[in-house]
Formats: C-alpha cells, structure tokens, sequence
C-alpha cells in the first residue's frame, strides 16, 4: 500500500529521484560558492599525442567546456595542460598534474578547487578513487562535466558513476589499441603494406600507388609496399631452405668456398691489432703499455 500511495504521488520514481539528486547537487554548488567571493579555480587539462593532434585546438575545447561548468559560480586563476602524455600514466608521472599536485601541499595556493574539460582528459581506471583522499586531505573540490559540478566522495551516486566513468576510459584506450593493432596485422599480411621503420633485411620498398584516404592522396602521400630485394633476397631463401636441415653439419654457417659469394655486408672489419700486453716498469713500479 505504501508503494502505491508513493507512486500515486509520482508516477515516476526515477524521475522523482533524479529531482532529489539535482537539487542536491545545486544546493552543494550553492554552499561551495559563497555569495560575493566564488571558487578559484586551477584548470587542468591533457592531450596525449603532439604530433596528430592540434595542442591549441585541444587545450580550447576543454577550456571551454571548464569555464561553462564554472560560469557565475567562480573564476579560473590557474593552468596546469600537460601534452603528449597518455591518460594511462598516473598524476605523478605527468609533469603538469605532478606540478598540481605539489601546489596542493601549499596552505597560501591560489585556488580553492580543480575543474576538468573531460573525465577522460583527466583520468584513467582507477586513478580519481586514489587521488580522492589527496584532494579531501588538503580541502581541494574537484569539478567534472559529468557531475555538473563538485564531486562528493561520500555519495554513492557519485562513487558509482566515477567507477562507470574510470571503466569507460580504460576501455576506449583498450578498444583503441586493439583495433589499430588488428588493422595494422591486416594491412601487412594481406595488402603487403609498409607500416614503417627500416626494411627487413632481404627486402627493399616499393611504390604501392596512391594513399586510399582521399585526403592523403590530395596532400600526395602515397602507399610503400615491400618487395624482395634482388642483391639479398637469394641469401634469405637460401637460409630458409637450410631450415629444415637439423644435424650439426648443417647448422654452420653458409660456407663461401663452395658458394662462389659471401653474405652482402655494408662494412667488412679490417684486421684487428693484437692485444697489448702490460709489463711493469721495475724502476718507478708503473704498469706501461708494450
């Protein structure tokens, strides 16, 4: 019956109970931002790869998304953006979050709390459950998009969505790698594909015709192929062909006399000196050179 008469009430009870939390949540912002001060903020943000990614592009974007969940609740007085640093290494490990954290032992710091553009630009796994305590050590708020606000430690909503949110970050990284390592084995064993670094020995690179990303082939970038090497290639088969050869006969290596040519080299060693001997000199004791 009392169920009934509940949800007479409110139809709805997780509409009815999403209603409890946000006005929870405002009224933790509205306690966190006293009236005529506000919040000081230290923004911290990251990007993982310089190379592929435009630093500025990806520093304004979580900026921007930082001074939205800070609007009219307090200002952003400090940066910390670390770039080329992946989400897997721990605060401690990445020179800008490492500098945050130093800041935060500090009792004359300049900011009250710390605001992220992403969950996922800040943390990795289980990195926000251990770096918790820290931050309620020192009386130090943090802010997420995700909790449209301060995140509270003891609540059990929030205690579960930081683990979905930690979960979700290790995954796009796992899913991530595992694609581009699938795709890569791919391109190499059924196209033939040159995916960098310095030819095999016994082989040599190839023009494999135009990049299959039109927006590559319009900057000219086109594919490598790899391709026996006709001044190496005899001598791999040939020790391919000895593989199947166990006896210790067979093991030596190729011997030139019968071959007629000697393994292709960039160098060949010229003769090495003789090692020196040390006698002692009986005058003065010393150890000379002979």
């Amino acid at each position: 019956m009392t169920t009934t008469s509940a949800s007479s009430s409110n139809p709805d009870l997780l509409t009815g109970w999403i209603d409890r939390e946000q006005k929870r949540a405002t009224a933790s912002r509205r306690d966190a931002a006293p009236f005529g001060r506000g919040l000081r903020f230290a923004f911290y943000g990251r990007m993982s790869t310089k190379d592929f990614q435009d630093p500025a592009s990806s520093y304004h974007w979580q900026r921007e998304v930082a001074l939205g969940l800070t609007a009219g609740r307090g200002t952003i007085v400090a940066e910390f953006f670390d770039i080329g640093y992946s989400r897997r290494k721990a605060w401690d490990e990445r020179p800008q979050a490492a500098a945050l954290l130093d800041a935060l032992a500090d009792p004359d710091r300049a900011f009250d709390a710390i605001v992220v553009g992403e969950y996922e630009r800040a943390f990795h796994g289980n990195q926000l459950p251990h770096l918790a305590p820290t931050l309620e050590r020192h009386g130090v708020q943090l802010w997420l998009p995700e909790t449209d606000g301060p995140l509270d430690y003891h609540s059990p909503t929030h205690r579960g969505l930081v683990m979905m949110l930690g979960a979700q970050s290790k995954r796009e990284v796992q899913r991530a790698r595992f694609r581009v390592i699938a795709a890569m084995q791919a391109q190499a064993r059924e196209q033939g594909r040159y995916l960098g670094g310095r030819p095999p020995y016994g082989y040599q690179l190839a023009d494999a015709g135009p990049h299959p990303n039109a927006a590559h082939a319009r900057w000219g970038r086109r594919l490598n192929r790899l391709e026996p090497d006709p001044a190496t290639a005899p001598h791999v088969r040939w020790m391919f062909a000895q593989t199947p050869c166990r006896t210790q006969r067979c093991q030596h290596r190729p011997s030139t006399e019968r071959d007629g040519d000697s393994l292709p080299v960039r160098r060949r060693p010229g003769p090495q000196p003789a090692p020196q001997r040390r006698r002692v000199d009986p005058a003065h004791g010393r150890r000379d050179l002979e």
